[in-house]
């Protein structure tokens, strides 16, 4: 490219044939490696790069980008995003924590969030839509679930703790936000060696609908239905939730969910 550096694209007609070509190039050694997209481009790459020092940059261009929100990148100007990756990449790397999932016998990595509630509801409506596009996709599938939601039972076990208790969501996080910007845990820090455990408490559909407005702006955190804990090691168990990390599809709970301190290198 125009800046001196020596780059191979990668594009494939879907996710899983892209990230085996992506597996065979990193194999034959690399620098560095960019993705452009949203938080599920992302995804992948934290899944290749977690733990292998190659580090990893983002040119974000996807729906919610928020762990380029979480790194301070630009997140709505591709241009932009571009001009800050060719910077960083003439200073030292940042390393930032990885979270780990465990279910069904496998593991997987995620950078922001693990959602196990009305969150994961909500990122399941708006990934079977196709309009509108952009983070207000999110605000749509949020007000369509409201009129039916009702909170869960789960068995939540914090660093050995365990607790029966409902709940309208139950999160995990690593970064602040999900779901292009709201900031449901706005003091989480990428670099730690913590997770941050969000909890709403039950509430009334009227309630919830007055706390997320809120939510945007991290302004939640004194609402006395919400709680935040830190913890190492998480285990959610409940029934008839779909658990979703960064946006994907994880699968039904239980699942287990860890840090990887320092686990990430990435252009920023």
């Amino acid at each position: 490219m125009a800046e001196g550096y020596e780059i191979s694209m990668l594009r494939e007609a879907n996710f899983e044939l892209l990230r085996r070509e992506a597996e065979s190039a990193l194999a034959l050694g690399a620098d560095g490696m960019v993705v452009v997209g949203g938080d599920g481009m992302v995804s992948l790459g934290v899944n290749l790069l977690a733990g292998s020092g190659v580090p990893l940059g983002i040119v974000a261009t996807g729906t919610g980008n928020d762990f380029a929100r979480g790194l301070g990148l630009p997140h709505a100007d591709p241009g932009a995003a571009t001009e800050a990756l060719v910077a960083a990449l003439r200073r030292p790397t940042r390393l930032v924590d990885v979270g780990t999932i465990r279910h069904g016998g496998a593991q997987t990595m995620f950078a922001c969030v693990v959602s196990t509630g009305f969150d994961a509801v909500v990122n399941e409506r708006a990934n079977r839509m196709t309009r509108p596009r952009g983070a207000s996709r999110y605000t749509l599938a949020m007000v369509r679930e409201l009129a039916t939601f009702r909170a869960r039972r789960y068995v939540i076990t914090i660093d050995g703790v365990r607790r029966e208790q409902r709940a309208m969501l139950v999160s995990v996080a690593n970064s602040p936000s999900l779901g292009g910007g709201m900031r449901i845990v706005p003091q989480a820090d990428l670099a730690d060696g913590l997770l941050d455990v969000f909890i709403v408490h039950p509430l009334s559909r009227w309630r919830l609908i007055g706390v997320f407005p809120k939510v945007f702006a991290g302004r939640h955190t004194d609402h006395p239905a919400v709680e935040f804990l830190t913890a190492r090691e998480v285990r959610i168990e409940a029934d008839d939730i779909v658990a979703y990390a960064d946006g994907e599809r994880i699968g039904r709970l239980p699942i287990d969910i860890g840090i990887a301190p320092g686990a990430l290198s990435v252009f920023a």
